[in-house]
């Protein structure tokens, strides 16, 4: 395995046999220095990991030597540029493996990763989380903790370089875009289903820019993983149309034969299955699952730097001739990036109106004066659902943000989210088992076919990538199925779009299986996520230009199944409003008690208000499309659209608990603390009381 390690740093090897090694020639002057550089990074993990008392030594001990040769050898990038354009990307999936990445972001000389930020690992504030947090330092593509998560959104960003590619590599003597997606993947994230999900996409589209390591150790947290995991893991992956290529993970040579062999596979996503051995040194934990999760220890860091002939003083070592050598080699890589600037400044000058949509999807830019075309196309004096308001809106908006692509998990005629005459993006009749042209990939439809976790972290990959403004869509009941990518977007304060409809009890004969209910708290309780659920068509445009031009991270838009009454409106109404998350409707805003609705409870709380007009009561009225907007507001905006917290009544198809952060435990809440029934959406509202007689009852009882 090209490996001049001590017997006794072998004992424990479990993925490759002992007597391989032995038979290895002895290593030359540039090995020993490879070595050096490989050690090196697998200290600054040990070390890190030791001093934080906390962490996962063992894989980056063991996929260090894949790391070392694709980090300084085939990833293109420029520690001093790290978000030039046509950058490789590299996502470590396997996310506990963090002091990997970091090690690598520190030896190839990103400024933001210093030596103190590597001893800092996992402290308060500093850069170095204890899984790889986006944002927190350039060269963090992505954050990855929940297995899996990373693996599919590389897939993502491969989609989304295809769709570039396909878009702007019409020159014959230059292609803007012709970059990888790498990323390193263990037994876990593979285990997960959302790999799955997304292997099979990336599979189906024959997406041979994703060149992935799968870091083949037999090891999990409780041991061998044999206990859950037999699959033949090599032909899962050519099942769903994948290259595949098995090799010894610690045999640099071969890593290089892989890459090159992968680069070459155009047709088709590469999985390169390394074996490795976790631990790889430790002279105790060598190969075992006690090297997974936990510190070696001190006394185990002595007998490894022992073992491989390293110094035991000072931690966080490293020798001049590995900076330099690391420094020789990433210069090497940055040049890319200087002979890609010179290359597409030319192009730029011969293509110039293709060189201004560049900018344009890059830079997001949408005209001045958009939202006022997304309110005339969202207009309607009609009952309507806002799912098909919304269809409406998307129309208008494709017309003038190119940039805006999207999809369903096999639902776009339900949830009325195909970009009519956009083309889809699919293999199409008579490919299969061939490659799909470029041209394929110019289409903005997208078809994630019923997997929503895939879907979730797709539209994230994309939006990631930098120049498409995505959405996904389903039913509002499967966001569960979707939860942790959304929350990753979240976590990312990305401006991901999910779109989500059948938003209510109210979607009928489908029954509880399919109605949400607690669906809208679970999402408006994630951080950074901006929930809307309009009620109408003006609403439903200023929820789409707030998620393409004016988003602080990502948004989800809560639409309705079932046609709903339009809300009166005037000249009086101001579509900035609806900006504030919650505000009074003209012509309702006087009154001692005061109707605050979301959604399709909107036009029941209009209706219910003229009844108790009739009788005398005097109400108010509040359009809430955005709670999560509201709590941004200062609280003497707050106080004027509520009035008296303890004379409001809450009204939404869903759970209640949330409301009684804005009212009073005095004030009355209407919602819906049961699962659902299957009947036509009338008899559902007239048995659980969301009619006007209904609301007008329970207000006058309670008042």
């Amino acid at each position: 395995m090209g490996q001049d390690i001590p017997e006794s740093a072998r004992e424990g090897a479990t993925a490759i046999a002992v007597a391989e090694e032995s038979n290895q020639p002895r290593m030359g002057t540039k090995d020993k220095l490879e070595e050096q550089c490989v050690n090196t990074i697998r200290f600054l993990a040990v070390d890190a990991v030791e001093k934080a008392h906390s962490g996962h030594p063992g894989t980056p001990m063991g996929m260090a030597d894949m790391a070392f040769v694709l980090w300084t050898e085939f990833l293109r990038h420029d520690p001093l540029h790290p978000g030039w354009k046509n950058r490789d990307r590299f996502i470590l999936s396997a996310g506990h493996a963090s002091m990997l990445l970091y090690s690598l972001l520190h030896l190839t000389g990103y400024p933001e990763m210093t030596t103190e930020e590597l001893e800092d690992f996992r402290q308060w504030g500093s850069r170095t989380a204890g899984h790889p947090e986006y944002g927190h330092a350039a060269g963090i593509e992505v954050t990855t903790g929940p297995l899996g998560q990373g693996f599919a959104h590389g897939v993502g960003m491969a989609l989304a370089a295809k769709m570039m590619a396909a878009r702007f590599n019409t020159d014959t003597a230059f292609s803007p875009v012709d970059h990888y997606i790498y990323s390193i993947c263990s037994d876990g994230d593979l285990m997960e289903g959302i790999s799955s999900e997304a292997a099979s996409l990336a599979g189906h589209l024959g997406l041979g820019n994703l060149i992935y390591f799968y870091d083949d150790n037999n090891i999990s947290i409780e041991g061998e993983t044999r206990l859950a995991f037999s699959e033949d893991v090599k032909k899962r992956f050519e099942s769903a149309g994948w290259h595949t290529q098995t090799i010894d993970g610690h045999d640099r040579n071969a890593i290089r034969k892989a890459i090159k062999k992968a680069q070459k596979v155009a047709d088709r996503p590469s999985l390169i299955i390394a074996k490795t051995i976790i631990g790889w040194g430790s002279p105790k934990f060598h190969g075992t699952a006690r090297a997974h999760g936990e510190p070696l220890g001190s006394d185990e860091v002595k007998a490894t730097k022992a073992a491989l002939g390293w110094p035991a003083e000072p931690a966080f070592y490293v020798s001049d001739e590995v900076r330099a050598e690391f420094a020789r080699k990433t210069k090497k890589q940055a040049r890319e990036r200087k002979k890609w600037e010179k290359s597409f400044s030319e192009w730029r000058s011969r293509n110039a109106e293709l060189a201004e949509e560049w900018d344009r999807y890059w830079s997001q830019h949408v005209p001045d004066g958009f939202e006022a075309t997304l309110l005339a196309a969202g207009k309607s004096d009609k009952a309507a659902a806002t799912r098909a308001l919304s269809g409406q809106v998307i129309q208008k908006l494709a017309t003038v943000a190119p940039f805006v692509v999207g999809g369903s998990a096999d639902l776009a005629p339900s949830t009325s989210t195909l970009i009519k005459e956009a083309g889809s993006i699919e293999r199409g009749k008579g490919t299969e088992g061939k490659h799909p042209a470029l041209d394929v990939f110019r289409g903005r439809n997208l078809h994630f076919g019923i997997r929503e976790h895939a879907m979730g972290a797709i539209v994230n990959g994309m939006t990631l990538y930098g120049s498409f403004r995505c959405y996904g869509a389903t039913f509002l009941i499967f966001s569960d199925y979707m939860r942790p990518a959304v929350r990753l977007a979240a976590l990312m304060n990305i401006p991901s779009i999910f779109v989500y409809t059948h938003d209510s009890v109210f979607l009928g004969e489908d029954g509880p299986t399919h109605q949400p209910v607690e669906h809208l708290w679970a999402l408006r309780l994630i951080p950074n996520l901006t929930v809307w659920r309009p009620a109408d068509g003006a609403e439903v445009a200023m929820a789409w230009a707030w998620a393409v031009k004016h988003a602080e991270g990502p948004g989800a838009i809560v639409l309705t199944r079932q046609k709903i009454d339009p809300i009166p409106r005037d000249e009086s109404f101001d579509p900035q409003d609806v900006m504030r998350g919650a505000y009074l409707l003209n012509g309702y805003r006087e009154g001692d008690i005061t109707l605050v609705a979301t959604g399709s409870e909107v036009p029941l709380a209009v209706k219910t208000a003229d009844l108790l007009r009739k009788e005398g009561t005097s109400v108010r009225v509040v359009s809430a499309p955005s709670l999560n907007l509201f709590d941004r507001q200062d609280l003497d905006y707050q106080n004027s659209v509520l009035g008296n917290r303890s004379r409001v009544v809450a009204i939404e198809a869903g759970r209640s608990d949330g409301w009684y952060k804005y009212v009073s435990h005095d004030a009355l809440v209407i919602g819906i603390d049961r699962f659902g029934a299957s009947a036509p959406y009338e008899r559902i509202a007239e048995e659980l009381g969301f009619t006007p007689e209904k609301m007008a009852e329970r207000i006058r009882a309670w008042k």
